[in-house]
């Protein structure tokens, strides 16, 4: 589990403190937080985020937090949000706003080896839908926020948890619906989101620290085709399911091209020097003017460089036909597309009308709540500035490590600029524990 220890958050605030070990009691004060929230189903099909958002509550109440400062709102009874605010002694600087989704991916029991809504601990390793995205995170900052009320710390500046629904799916997303209507509740000077990058270990041992420095555009496209139909005992040429079949096959064997950006270049110089001799040279030969293709073709079987280095667009479901006996009168599949900055929708939406170069095809973007469209948004995310150059100012003993990152990542929270997290104790502002996955 990913622990935010109480020391890195009074360092954010400006507090010189030193960093800390939790104790006994904290630590199971966390596990249970953290199993109260995988145990909460808050799936967007079966789930309620709103029920996970109310025993979150009911905790800070105990640890001393005024009813006035916290408010649970939304758009619908099952999809509501959690806003708490710690305030500060006195103030006048903006807050800090730090957001985590609380809605997890749908799991269905058939697809799990043991069961996705009960927390489990095994062999050092905690399984249960959310406990990589992100009720860890959730688990951290709500269990920091409990136990520094309880030891009566004061911030700086107030710090705003907003504990949000339907960031995974759904069109009730709780970030966005606050912007809109309780914009007031979640003003601040800046935010923190932890569901991007994150601490990588490698035997238990951190050996880097990615952050965002600007993500990828998310963008759903459906393809499909229509036919007569008929008899499947009179089949013919036309076949709604080859057509789809066959431009999925096309896209698998057509990935879009490799692209770096400034950040993206940084992280790999950066990630380099973790590597095996063998991947490190790929690496360099990937980094080379003009990018070597061979090496690049090489590099990206792995999943994560990968997505690092390109658009990624891939065939997540199909629908199609009505029955065994009939020719399939419909298909369609869902190609879902995370999108390197500096590119629109349109632009990969046009690419995939390219790229299957068959007219009998429709391709169309596919909006949060579903609908279909001819066309897709020209919005392009930002393209990221140049990563900043950092010292380590850790002491000796203590983990500073790379702070390094990408902007061409997955689109699920993997990517970000280089960054030096210190404070004035020279140790880093954000640090971590990790116990398991």
């Amino acid at each position: 589990m990913k622990m935010i220890l109480t020391a890195g958050l009074a360092a954010l605030m400006g507090v010189c403190v030193q960093a800390q070990t939790l104790d006994t009691a904290q630590r199971q004060l966390a596990r249970d937080v953290f199993q109260q929230l995988i145990e909460t189903d808050t799936t967007h099909s079966t789930g309620s985020t709103t029920s996970a958002a109310e025993k979150m509550r009911e905790r800070m109440l105990q640890a001393g937090f005024a009813p006035g400062d916290m408010e649970i709102a939304g758009p619908s009874t099952k999809r509501m949000n959690l806003v708490v605010r710690f305030r500060a002694e006195q103030s006048d600087a903006k807050p800090v706003l730090v957001i985590g989704h609380l809605d997890v991916v749908e799991a269905r029991r058939s697809d799990w080896t043991v069961d996705p809504f009960v927390f489990l601990e095994r062999d050092g390793f905690f399984y249960g839908r959310g406990t990589q995205d992100m009720k860890d995170s959730d688990a951290s900052f709500v269990t920091s926020f409990l136990i520094l009320k309880k030891e009566g710390w004061k911030p700086k500046r107030d710090i705003i948890l907003a504990l949000t629904a339907d960031e995974e799916s759904g069109g009730e997303n709780g970030v966005d619906w606050l912007l809109k209507n309780r914009r007031e509740l979640v003003d601040a000077a800046f935010a923190i989101n932890p569901d991007a990058g994150g601490l990588v270990t490698e035997h238990a041992k951190p050996v880097e620290m990615d952050m965002e420095a600007t993500e990828k555009v998310y963008a759903d496209f459906q393809v499909s085709a229509s036919n007569p139909g008929g008899h499947s005992s009179r089949p013919v040429p036309e076949n709604a399911i080859y057509e789809v079949a066959d431009a999925l096959g096309r896209l698998e064997r057509m990935p879009f091209p490799t692209e770096l950006n400034a950040v993206t270049r940084a992280y790999l110089e950066e990630r380099a020097k973790l590597e095996t001799p063998a991947r490190r040279k790929l690496i360099e030969l990937v980094l080379s003017k003009p990018m070597n293709q061979i090496a690049a073709a090489q590099l990206s079987a792995d999943a994560g460089y990968n997505a690092t280095l390109r658009t990624t667009c891939v065939a997540t479901m199909m629908q199609a036909g009505h029955a065994v006996n009939a020719l399939p009168g419909a298909a369609a599949a869902n190609v879902n597309c995370r999108i390197l900055p500096g590119h629109s929708p349109e632009e990969v939406r046009q690419r995939l009308v390219a790229i299957f170069h068959d007219p009998r095809l429709k391709v169309e973007f596919k909006d949060n709540d579903g609908s279909l469209h001819a066309t897709a948004t020209e919005r392009a995310a930002i393209a990221p500035p140049a990563a900043a150059r950092g010292r380590d100012e850790a002491s000796e003993g203590d983990y500073a490590g790379d702070v390094a990152g990408n902007s061409g990542g997955s689109g699920d929270g993997d990517g970000g600029e280089r960054f030096d997290l210190h404070n004035g104790c020279g140790h880093p502002e954000l640090r971590f524990q990790r116990h398991g996955n």
